[in-house]
C-alpha cells in the first residue's frame, strides 16, 4: 500500500534533512514536490493543494523543537496533517439501539461488496456478535449463491432468497427472520449500480425507508482512485452514507482514494480490505496509515495481527522446545503457517519501520511468497521421523523428498541448511541474558556454595 507515494515523500524529506537550517524558500520547494507526489498518487487536486498550503503555513511559522532537527519538524507536521486528512481517529460501527442492527453495503458493480459482506460478518462473529447475511443482489448471475458459499465458509447464516424476489421484500423478510432467531446484526449485500441509474438508486432508498438502517457503507475499489471518490460523493448525496470501506487496498500503490475520500465526502473510512482471504479486513486507523505512508511502519497493527493468530499454548510449547534445543522441522513448519495467517510477506514487512530504506539497498533480499510455499512443500514431503530428526535425511532421502515436493535436491539442501543455521544461532542465544533462556544464572563464588 502507498509504496509509490512513500518512495516519493522519502526523497523529499531526505533533501530537507540535508539543509542545516530551513528557509521559507526550501520549504516551499519541498512542498511543491510533495504536491506533485500527491497528484501522481491520484489525490484530488483541491485536497492536495489545501494539504500542501496548510503544511507550508505551519512549517514556516513553527517554533522548532529542541529535540527535533528542522527537517524532522516538517515531517512531524506532515504526519499530523496526514492523520487529519485521513480522519483523525478510527471510526467503529455504530450498532447500538434496537436489534438487529442493520448494515447495508452499496457501491459500483465489481467493487467487492459480496466478499466484503462476508469479511465483515466474519469479523463481527469473532467479536461475539450473531450476524445474518442478506443476499439482496438479484441481478448479478450467481450473486446469491456466492454469498451462500461464503456464509458456509465462515459459519454465518445466510437468508434464503431467489432472483424472482424483490430486493426490498428480501430485506423485510430477512429483518423479521433475524428478530425471530435473535440475530443481532443484519448485513445487506446490495447489487452494484451506477449513481446515475435512478431506478436502482431508488431501490436503495426504498430499503432505507422500509427498515431502520444503522449504517450505510459505501464499498469503493481503492484502485480506481479519483473515480471512487467521485462516485462515493454522488452516493452520499442520494443516500447519506455513514462511512466507506476501501477494498483491494493491498494492490493500490498510489493511495489517492484513501487520501481524498474523507475530505471530499466528509465521511470516514471505517475498514480497508487488504487481501482475498475472508479475514483480510482491517479497521482503518488514520494515525497508523499516516505512519506507513511516511515509511515509519505500523507496529501496533503488526502486534494485533500476531496476537490474533498466535496460539498461546503453542507459543509456550515452542519456547520450552527452544530452551531445550528440541525445535524440530515440524515446529518450523508450524511457525511458517502462523506467519501466513498474518498476511502476505509483503504486507507484514510493510508494517516494519524503516523497511523501505532496506528494500532500496542493492543486495537487500526481497520477500518471495513462492519460497515460503516451496519450503512448506518440502517439509510436508518428509516422513514424521524425518521432521523430528533431520540428521537421518541422507542423499537418497533428499532425492525422494525433492521428487515428492516437486522441487530439486538443491532446494531441499537449502531448507535443511537454513534450518541447521537457525539451530546453531538458537544454541548461541541460549546462554545470553534476556534471550530465549531468560536471565543468565548468577555465578556463586566457591566459598559461598553449600
Amino acid at each position: 500500500m502507498f509504496e509509490n507515494l512513500t518512495d516519493r515523500l522519502e526523497g523529499v524529506f531526505k533533501k530537507l534533512r540535508g539543509h542545516g537550517i530551513l528557509t521559507e524558500e526550501n520549504i516551499k520547494d519541498a512542498m511543491r514536490e510533495v504536491r506533485m507526489a500527491l497528484l501522481e498518487a491520484d489525490v484530488n487536486y483541491q485536497v492536495a493543494k489545501s494539504f500542501v498550503d496548510t503544511v507550508a503555513e505551519k512549517a514556516i511559522g513553527a517554533e522548532v523543537s529542541k529535540k527535533l532537527s528542522p527537517g524532522q519538524q516538517v515531517i512531524k507536521i506532515v504526519h499530523e496533517e496526514l492523520v487529519a486528512l485521513l480522519g483523525d481517529n478510527a471510526e467503529p460501527l455504530k450498532l447500538d439501539g434496537p436489534q438487529p442492527a442493520v448494515v447495508m453495503l452499496a457501491g459500483l458493480q465489481g467493487s467487492g461488496k459480496t466478499t466484503t459482506a462476508a469479511k465483515l460478518a466474519a469479523q463481527l462473529k469473532q467479536q461475539g456478535r450473531r450476524p445474518y447475511l442478506v443476499p439482496a443482489d438479484v441481478y448479478r448471475p450467481a450473486a446469491i449463491e456466492q454469498l451462500q458459499i461464503l456464509g458456509e465458509r465462515i459459519g454465518v447464516a445466510v437468508h434464503p432468497a431467489t432472483t424472482e424476489e424483490n430486493p426490498v421484500d428480501i430485506c423485510q423478510a430477512a429483518f423479521q427472520e433475524a428478530r425471530l432467531n435473535r440475530y443481532d446484526t443484519l448485513i445487506i449485500d446490495t447489487a452494484g449500480r451506477l449513481h446515475v441509474d435512478d431506478q436502482l438508486m431508488s431501490e436503495l432508498e426504498r430499503i432505507q425507508a422500509t427498515i431502520a438502517i444503522h449504517e450505510i457503507l459505501f464499498v469503493a475499489d481503492s484502485m480506481t482512485g479519483q473515480d471512487a471518490v467521485t462516485v462515493a460523493d454522488a452516493f452520499n448525496a442520494r443516500l447519506e452514507i455513514s462511512g466507506v470501506i476501501l477494498s483491494k487496498m493491498e494492490g493500490d500503490a498510489r493511495g489517492g482514494a484513501a487520501l481524498s475520500i474523507k475530505r471530499v465526502t466528509g465521511k470516514p473510512i471505517k475498514f480497508v480490505g487488504v487481501g482475498e482471504s475472508l479475514d483480510a479486513l482491517e479497521v482503518f486507523h488514520p494515525d497508523r496509515v499516516a505512519s506507513r505512508i511516511l515509511g515509519m511502519g505500523d507496529v501496533l497493527t503488526l502486534i494485533e495481527k500476531a496476537e490474533a493468530v498466535v496460539d498461546k499454548q503453542k507459543a509456550d510449547d515452542i519456547a520450552r522446545k527452544l530452551k531445550r534445543s528440541e525445535f524440530t522441522l515440524e515446529d518450523f513448519l508450524d511457525q511458517i503457517q502462523q506467519i501466513k495467517k498474518m498476511g502476505s510477506l509483503e504486507q507484514i514487512l510493510g508494517m516494519v519501520p524503516g523497511i523501505n530504506k532496506l528494500k532500496q539497498l542493492k543486495d537487500a533480499p526481497q520477500p518471495d511468497e513462492r519460497e515460503l510455499k516451496k519450503t512448506e512443500a518440502i517439509i510436508y514431503s518428509m516422513t514424521p521421523s524425518e521432521r523430528r530428526n533431520h540428521r537421518i535425511i541422507n542423499a537418497s532421502r533428499r532425492q525422494r523428498i525433492a521428487t515428492g515436493s516437486g522441487t530439486g535436491v538443491a532446494d531441499v539442501n537449502r531448507v535443511l541448511n537454513n534450518y541447521g543455521a537457525m539451530l546453531k544461532m538458537l544454541k548461541k542465544m541460549r546462554g545470553k541474558p534476556s534471550m530465549i533462556s531468560g536471565k543468565k544464572r548468577r555465578k556463586i563464588p566457591k566459598g559461598m556454595r553449600r
